[in-house]
């Protein structure tokens, strides 16, 4: 049994030192592992580089597009600005207009009613120097009663 046992492990050993693993040699990096990981690396920063000059420059874009959005809205303020003073102007205007064209019509109807008053006057004062005329010629007197005068 000892023999069969020590003929097992033997023959484990030489399987197991003919393996692969065993067979490599050393592991770790050697010296082409270490230039490929230089390369890699230098290839990284420049794709890195690469990638940060095209952030800056979409961060440059972006940066136009907005100032020019905000000249944008300030022309569009300054334009409702403008079209608020206009319709103030018209408003203002308008009443002035208003205003003046009532007190043109004010003094013209004033005018008219101091006419017609001064006219009325003139008629009484006629009417009653006819009615002293009248006093003294009985023909007139009897015209101005038939027409209702006196």
């Amino acid at each position: 049994m000892y023999r069969c046992l020590l003929a097992i492990i033997l023959l484990l050993s030489i399987l197991g030192l003919s393996s692969p693993a065993w067979s490599a040699g050393p592991s770790g990096f050697t010296q082409a592992d270490r230039e490929r990981l230089v390369r890699m690396e230098a290839t990284l920063n420049t794709f890195m580089k690469a990638t940060d000059q095209r952030f800056q420059d979409m961060q440059q874009d972006m940066n136009k597009r907005f100032e020019q959005v905000d000249k944008r809205f300030e022309q569009m303020i300054n334009f409702m600005w403008i079209l608020a003073s206009i319709f103030t102007a018209i408003t203002v205007i308008t009443i002035g207009f208003a205003l003046w064209d009532r007190r043109t019509m004010v003094r013209k109807a004033v005018d008219e009613s101091v006419d017609k008053i001064e006219c009325k006057g003139r008629v009484a004062q006629f009417i009653n120097a006819i009615e002293d005329i009248a006093k003294e010629d009985p023909k007139l007197m009897s015209i101005l009663k038939s027409r209702g005068l006196l």
